[in-house]
Order: structure tokens, then sequence, then C-alpha cells
């Protein structure tokens, strides 16, 4: 299989792969639910339709596209639009001050901008001329020639001939402080939705709530792809309600949920959690999700895993999924189980020196689901004293960065392993 939207609209052309339940009127009611569904084939379309557009408007292999909206379908369709052109797409989250939104644009020096029309004031900020909103896209006439699909041009494209051929990056994603930048291959993209159907043996049955802007990492990576690599459908609201995201679950008889802290907690003290949730088999928690927060779920007996991952690693440590709470706690650190499939792990001394067995160290990734590399920095920096804007407190998906050395992403992060090989963070 490859991320092509195209073989998958001609697989199964009217299975509906986003179903968008944004409220239409800005302010109506909670948990007021308006459908809109749009099948594998629409999508399709859609990328066809905004590819040509971007192509009218001179977007060539091998430009970066930032795009500054909320969710919306339109950013799926314009990301495999950019995947069809050579292009790499860069979403900029909504939630970036005028101050912090430079950081990435900084970095990623792009050749076009898109956004919608409620981000005006933080897109003026930057001093950018080549820019469209959503609505003037959609207005634009599209050249007659068709787009075609990624996966039926001739290997190379979208390759940067400046790096001797090699892969450009797919999507561009930062972290929550506008950086550090990190590019992901469509390989790597690929890779991750494949860990994820081993990891939770995701299908094209499920149906998943997205709970985090598609400008991140648990959005885009941990949710949305790996749902529409499957033939999955997801659905999608603007911005994050609880009321209206327990609505939608219990409407769609949702199946996947993958949640940050804030979103589970805020799900489980909805009224009327108990009944909503009744459909949900997989519920993927990041590993800062407390234990009070889990147990809710689990005395419900959803099955529930903790995930460790990082801006860099989407998926790195993984549970087992399980109903019941019966874990062991041995310090005020929290058990995230195992290395991820397609994920390869070890911890190191502050000498470098691999540890084996039982301990304490610093730990380190390597394999194909990593990111490329950090897009403002050499993908191979060789030297942990080099100046990198590290901050001093590292926090996942944060302004924090570690170091891409020799084939492995070093963290920075003290992880312990225990005599089982489960893994543990703080």
């Amino acid at each position: 299989m490859t991320l092509s939207l195209a073989r998958r609209a001609e697989r199964f052309p009217d299975r509906p792969a986003v179903v968008d339940v944004s409220e239409e009127r800005l302010y109506a009611p909670a948990e007021t639910v308006h459908e809109d569904r749009v099948s594998y084939a629409e999508l399709s379309r859609l990328a066809a339709e905004t590819a040509a557009r971007l192509s009218t408007l001179e977007v060539d292999a091998g430009d970066t596209v930032c795009l500054v909206t909320r969710n919306r379908v339109a950013s799926l369709a314009l990301l495999f639009a950019c995947r069809r052109l050579g292009a790499t797409l860069a979403p900029i989250s909504h939630l970036l001050t005028p101050v912090t939104v430079e950081r990435p644009f900084d970095a990623l020096e792009p050749e076009f901008v898109v956004a919608e029309a409620a981000q005006r004031d933080l897109v003026r900020s930057i001093p950018f001329d080549r820019s469209v909103t959503l609505e003037e896209l959609a207005a634009v006439d599209p050249n007659d020639d068709p787009v075609t699909d990624a996966d039926d041009v001739a290997v190379g494209a979208g390759s940067d001939s400046a790096t001797g051929g090699a892969e450009r990056p797919l999507v561009c994603l930062h972290g929550e402080g506008g950086r550090p930048v990190v590019g992901y291959t469509a390989r790597a993209l690929e890779w991750n939705c494949i860990t994820s159907l081993v990891a939770w043996g995701l299908s094209g049955t499920d149906v998943g709530t997205l709970t985090a802007p598609l400008s991140t990492v648990g959005g885009l990576v941990r949710t949305a792809f790996p749902l529409l690599y499957a033939g999955g459908r997801l659905l999608l609201d603007r911005a994050f309600d609880p009321g209206d995201a327990l609505a939608a679950i219990e409407n769609e008889r949702a199946t996947v949920l993958v949640g940050r802290r804030s979103a589970l907690r805020d799900l489980a003290a909805e009224s009327g959690f108990d009944d909503a949730v009744d459909s949900l088999e997989r519920v993927l928690a990041d590993a800062s999700v407390p234990d009070d927060v889990i147990a809710a779920y689990r005395k419900l007996d959803v099955p529930v895993a903790r995930v460790y991952g990082r801006l860099e690693c989407p998926i790195a440590l993984c549970e087992p999924l399980k109903a019941s709470s019966d874990d062991e706690r041995t310090g005020e650190d929290t058990p995230v189980g195992y290395p991820a499939p397609d994920c390869r792990v070890c911890l190191v001394d502050e000498a470098g020196d691999v540890l084996e067995g039982a301990g304490t160290g610093r730990l380190q990734l390597a394999g194909p689901v990593l990111a490329d590399g950090y897009v403002d920095a050499p993908v191979e920096t060789g030297d942990r004293d080099a100046p990198d804007d590290r901050t001093d407190g590292r926090s996942d998906e944060t302004g924090d960065r570690g170091d891409f050395v020799n084939g492995w992403f070093d963290t920075g992060r003290s992880v312990r392993r225990d005599v089982t090989g489960t893994y543990y963070v703080d």
C-alpha cells in the first residue's frame, strides 16, 4: 500500500473518509453536530482540484506551502494536493501568537501561504506576499491539465536536486512554541501508519475522532493519517470541544480515541460519558495522561494504552491495550510499555555507552518512523555541544530538541527500564 488517496478512492469510492462534525454556526448550542460526510472519492477529487489550483498559482515541485487554519477537510485535501505536486505542506498552528508564529516561518521560508480568513490577524504578522485564503484558493480557475497522483509519477518526483536527489519532506511540523521544525518524508509517514496498524490493529471499519489540531503530531500522524491509510473514518471538528466530541463519538459509534491529558480528562468529565464511549475499542493516551483519567475509561472496560512519542518520533514506546487497572507502580514514573513496532530503542549513560538490562539512561531512538531531521539544522550534527537553541527544560512536542546522530535520535531525556523490559518516563 502507499499513501495514495486516489488508490483508496478507486478501491472504496463511496466509503466515508471524513465526517465533518463542526458546528455550522459560530454560536451553535453545545453538543450541536452538523454532519458533512466526505467519501474517499470526494476527498480524492478535492485533492486533485486543489493541486490544479495550486499549480495555476505557480506552486511547483520542491516548493513549501504553509497552511494556517483550524481543522478542516480542506486541510487534508491540501496535504494530498501537495503530495501530487511534489511540494511540502507545513501546517502552522493557529494557537501560535504573532510573535511565536514567526519561528516556523523563519525556518521554513515557504514559497506560498494558505490561511483561513479567521486567521488574518495572525497571518498579517508574517511579512509574506504570496498568500491566499482558503476561499480565494477555492475560487481559482484551475488549469485544464489534471495533476497526476504521486504514485503514477516517475520515481524522483519531489526530490531535491541540491541534495543529490534526496526525497523532500511531504510534511513539516513544528513544536508547540513554533519550534523546532522537523520534516517527514512520505516514506516516514507511511511507516508511522504501518506501526499504528500493527500495534493496534486498525482497519477500514475503524472510526476515530480528532482531539488535536491537524498541525500537530498527535492530530496528523497519530490519528488522521493512520485512519485514512487503513481506509477508516475520521471525525473532524474545527476545534476540540468535549461536548461536541462526545456527541460525535456516540452518534458515529467511534472505535478509536487518541488524546492527551486535557482532552481525555474533559471528555470523562462530560455528562453522558459512560454511555457515549460504549463503542470505543481503543484509547491511545499520551504518556502525560495521569492514572485517574486512565481509570475513568478502564472502569467502563474500555481498553487503554499509554503511548510515548515526540515531535521527532510520534510513536516510540507503547503499552499493550488493557481494560483493567492493574498497574503496579514502583515509583513516581509512568509505565509506557515497550518499543513500538519499527522503532529501535536504547538507553545510554553519560559517556554515551549503551546500557544493557535494567537501568536509567538517556533515551535514543532509531528506525523508519523517525522524522528525517530538523528543517533549520543539519540532519546529522554529530556534536552534542553544538548550539541548537535547546531549552533548559525538556517536554514533548515543545520548543526542545535533541540530536540526530549517526542514524539515531538522542532525545536527551532520562528514562528507566526495568527487568521485564518495560520503560518508564517521569
